[in-house]
């Protein structure tokens, strides 16, 4: 791992575990766009934590919103729901899942896991967590994309890889499609990071945008 991004990494590892900046209404919002998307097509939930909440930025420029906006340039119908809650961990995840599939999304993009790595909660419990919600949505006949997350060593370089490796693991197991790294191109860049040197940018929010909208539109319906 790079020293830079290791170095921000780190950062995050202490802000985040002390519960960093929570959400006010702790509830996830729809995104935001300047044209709103039809109510009753096809909804993509994103459901993550302050890294899809767009913690620190309005939710016009949080990474759903964004995608939103390039799903509406490409005349695709789809309707973009931010269902991203600072300072969850997959366990939070896990226990408002039934509310947010009462949306019946056609598409789950699943960001969660930062927390878990960040506070040093057992991996197998992570895993676990993931594997449920992955199987909770499949058994719902929704698409789940898997986001991909790391973590400093600060746990030590077994826990680091062990919960590096969650997540191909899991996509392998059931064949769902991965994102190997949410913040590729984003972690470890200053010009990217907020002045927290945690949170994305709108810059960071655009890249990180852009590389989820490379690996949805394989599994949009044509």
């Amino acid at each position: 791992m790079p020293t830079r991004t290791r170095v921000l990494l780190s950062s995050l590892a202490l802000l985040l575990a002390c519960g960093a900046a929570p959400r006010p209404e702790n509830r996830p919002a729809s995104a935001a766009t300047k044209s709103a998307p039809v109510a009753d097509a096809p909804v993509i939930l994103a459901l993550g934590d302050s890294l899809t909440a767009g913690l620190g930025l309005a939710q016009s420029q949080a990474w759903p919103a964004l995608l939103q906006a390039r799903l509406d340039a490409a005349g695709r119908k789809y309707r973009v729901v931010n269902a991203g809650v600072s300072g969850d961990t997959t366990a939070a995840g896990l226990a408002r899942l039934d509310w947010q599939l009462s949306q019946k999304p056609a598409v789950v993009i699943l960001e969660l896991g930062a927390n878990d790595g960040l506070r040093g909660l057992p991996v197998a419990d992570a895993r676990d967590n993931l594997a449920r919600i992955i199987s909770r949505c499949q058994a719902a006949k929704v698409k789940v994309l898997l986001a991909g997350m790391q973590v400093p060593p600060n746990m030590g370089p077994e826990y680091s890889a062990a919960f590096r490796d969650i997540f191909p693991a899991l996509a392998a197991e059931y064949d769902v499609p991965l994102i190997p790294f949410l913040l590729a191109g984003v972690a470890g860049d200053p010009q990217r990071n907020q002045a927290d040197g945690i949170h994305p940018t709108a810059e960071g929010h655009v890249v990180v945008a852009a590389t989820v909208w490379e690996h949805l539109q394989p599994l949009l319906t044509p």
